[in-house]
């Protein structure tokens, strides 16, 4: 469907009667209503009240008074901003001014004391009952291998892997919280 300038200027006219973007599409035919909405936003037409109230000109909104800045500590450090946004409001665009905290990210430090092993890089052909069994990286690619170093005696894992794979029941329970 083209938009030719007489059905544009009769658009304009029902909008401005304050006709809904379905009673314009029906007067003009061959059009849905969201090709009207979108041609009024095109054409960047003014919004109008929500049903209910008057259709003739929407009310001007009170503008909220500005966000005042709170500072706000995270890990020794401060970061506050206040930024301006646009949101709808009816038919209107409204600019307001928010405040927006920052945070940083935390620093994890991992201990120092412990020793990760030096996988032996083995396939799956080649672990046998007295290897890791840890799959490293993924399975869909090339340098896919599992860890291989020695275990202990009632895991398929090493002493690392079998760090990770088992958690005691009280640290999952700190964790689901």
């Amino acid at each position: 469907m083209n938009w030719t300038d007489e059905r544009v200027e009769r658009l304009k006219r029902l909008w401005a009667e304050g006709l809904s973007a379905s009673q314009i599409a029906a007067q003009l035919g061959g059009v849905s209503r969201n090709a009207v909405i979108g041609k009024v936003h095109r054409l960047n037409l003014p919004g109008r009240a929500k049903a209910g109230g008057s259709t003739s000109a929407a009310r001007p909104a009170k503008r909220p008074a500005p966000a005042t800045q709170r500072p706000t500590t995270f890990q020794g450090r401060t970061a506050t901003t206040t930024r301006t946004v646009t949101r709808a409001a009816g038919g209107n665009m409204l600019k307001e001014e928010i405040e927006v905290d920052i945070f940083e990210e935390a620093e994890v430090s991992r201990p120092s004391n412990v020793v990760v092993p030096i996988s032996r890089r083995l396939a799956l052909t080649e672990l046998t009952e007295r290897t890791c069994k840890w799959p490293i990286g993924d399975p869909m690619k090339d340098d896919f291998h599992f860890c291989g170093c020695e275990i202990n005696d009632a895991s398929p894992y090493c002493g690392y892997h079998a760090k990770m794979a088992y958690q005691p029941v009280s640290e999952r329970r700190r964790a689901a919280r």
